[in-house]
């Protein structure tokens, strides 16, 4: 077994073992991955603003657990995941700044203990650079602080993978299972179909392996998490199979669909790209998302060489099948969606880099050090940049949403009230109202009954400038605003 996981963990032992009897004390090997950490957080403070307000797809989720607006719709392919997540801070405070602190810290924390997990399977030098490779893409900062669930199925996938080599290399390595089953819940609870998705490997590897007990757990880990989305299913959606449906309808059909440029359209910064038409962004902005898989099979060749086989290819495959159906089975592209992918190729990567600083023989081998180092802060600026970018641009239109509240309020549209139309749903979180639909995927609502909803609470329908009003809303007084026309109703007197 000299090229599994599990000669690289008896080294291990071994060594920590040498350093220990010789009256030495262990180094600590997980301070480069904690400052790693540490300093992800930091950036996400800094480059990602608290203050930035919730997206669309945040407020429904925050709105599930917040006292600051009811509930908002919740459509089939959404998982109860995040609004767990951020109901330690959601359910008392409607404070953006403070949730944005909140998960930051903690996604800080879960990269830690994804990364300490892979202690023994890869050199922390290699780990420690494989954390600053994942956490310095652009998409990982923004959607770090954010109450979106991609970021955390990426940790869970991580952790998940290196908790499986670790049990299947030791039997007695308890605290493996319980990482493994940790993982499992965590990935399920956020995104259950993203969580197959990016275990299939696993999976095969423990039947064929015949790895019962890790299997077993991860097994179980997944039943957990994802326990709760079935049960609702049967209770609000009518049954797993119609459920599924419904998800696979919403995200345009699940099928063959290539969306591989849609994925690189999305590179420049666009939160969703759906309908994803429009130039690539410039090669700048690109040349890394070719780089990237040609230097994970770099990693994976280093990594024979090295009797490591196992620990990368496993990593590989897993990224593999996590990014399929987002490549070729769904119509659109988000650049969140790639995250499972981006942290399992960062361990191949990393080797394949420090594989590349340390192989060429004197003088070559610091020009090639300085070329690396060249390329890496290249490529960091440039990330930077599209963060920048998007984070300007998402502020903008944050604030769009709370300048259509503040109108709101002046009209007499306040809680509790109900609101319908263009981006109803967002707009809904930031005046503290309802929202309902009467089409589209978030239908849950008629005509009918926002026309009668209108005689005892204040209504209003967000209507886009040229566009008539529905009937229950053409004899309604309106105003403009940002584009739109602002329809409402207030029983009882108005503003």
């Amino acid at each position: 077994m000299a090229g599994s996981a599990h000669a690289t963990l008896a080294g291990l032992r071994r060594s920590r073992s040498s350093r220990t009897s010789g009256g030495t004390r262990p180094l600590p090997t997980s301070a480069p991955l904690a400052a790693v950490a540490a300093a992800f957080t930091l950036a996400q403070l800094l480059l990602v603003r608290p203050g930035m307000g919730l997206g669309w797809d945040e407020t429904v989720y925050v709105s599930q657990v917040s006292p600051q607006a009811p509930a908002a719709f919740f459509s089939a392919p959404r998982a109860r995941g995040v609004p767990l997540l951020v109901a330690p801070v959601a359910s008392w405070s409607t404070s953006t700044a403070l949730l944005r602190t909140y998960l930051a810290l903690l996604s800080g924390l879960a990269l830690y203990l994804a990364l300490r997990a892979w202690r023994g399977l890869f050199p922390v030098r290699v780990l420690a650079l494989a954390g600053a490779l994942f956490a310095s893409l652009w998409v990982t900062l923004f959607y770090g602080p954010q109450a979106m669930p991609n970021y955390w199925v990426a940790v869970g996938a991580l952790a998940a993978v290196a908790c499986f080599l670790r049990a299947r290399a030791d039997r007695a390595d308890r605290g493996a299972l319980w990482g493994l089953a940790a993982g499992a819940v965590l990935m399920a609870l956020m995104r259950p179909m993203d969580a197959v998705w990016a275990v299939l490997p696993l999976l095969a590897l423990g039947l064929a392996r015949r790895h019962w007990r890790p299997l077993a757990v991860l097994l179980a880990g997944l039943a957990a998490g994802t326990a709760e989305w079935v049960v609702e299913a049967y209770a609000d959606y009518g049954g797993l199979l119609r459920r599924l449906s419904e998800g696979s309808a919403i995200q345009g059909g699940l099928g063959w669909h290539l969306a591989v440029v849609d994925q690189l359209r999305s590179l420049g910064g666009r939160a969703l790209c759906r309908p994803c038409t429009g130039a690539v962004p410039h090669p700048v902005v690109t040349v890394w998302w070719f780089v990237l898989p040609l230097l994970a099979v770099l990693g994976l060749v280093v990594a024979v060489r090295a009797r490591r086989t196992t620990a990368t290819l496993l990593p590989l495959a897993c990224a593999a099948t996590a990014a399929f159906p987002y490549l070729f089975m769904i119509g659109y592209a988000a650049p969140r969606f790639l995250l499972p992918a981006y942290a399992l190729l960062a361990l191949p990567v990393a080797g394949a880099l420090a594989y590349l600083v340390a192989a060429p023989r004197r003088p070559w081998r610091p020009v090639v050090a300085s070329l690396l180092c060249l390329g890496l802060a290249a490529h960091l600026a440039v990330q930077l940049a599209v963060l920048e970018n998007t984070v300007d641009n998402t502020t903008e239109d944050h604030q769009g949403w709370s300048r259509t509240a503040a109108a709101l309020h002046r009209l007499g549209v306040r809680p509790p009230c109900l609101l319908t139309g263009d981006g109803a749903i967002p707009v809904a979180f930031y005046t503290g109202c309802s929202s309902a639909e009467t089409a589209g995927h978030d239908a849950n609502s008629t005509a009918e009954t926002i026309g009668g909803s209108a005689r005892r609470i204040p209504v209003a329908a967000l209507v886009p400038d040229g566009t008539r009003p529905p009937g229950y809303a053409r004899g309604w007084p309106s105003e403009p605003l940002d584009g739109q026309r602002l329809y409402y109703s207030v029983p009882g007197g108005g503003r």
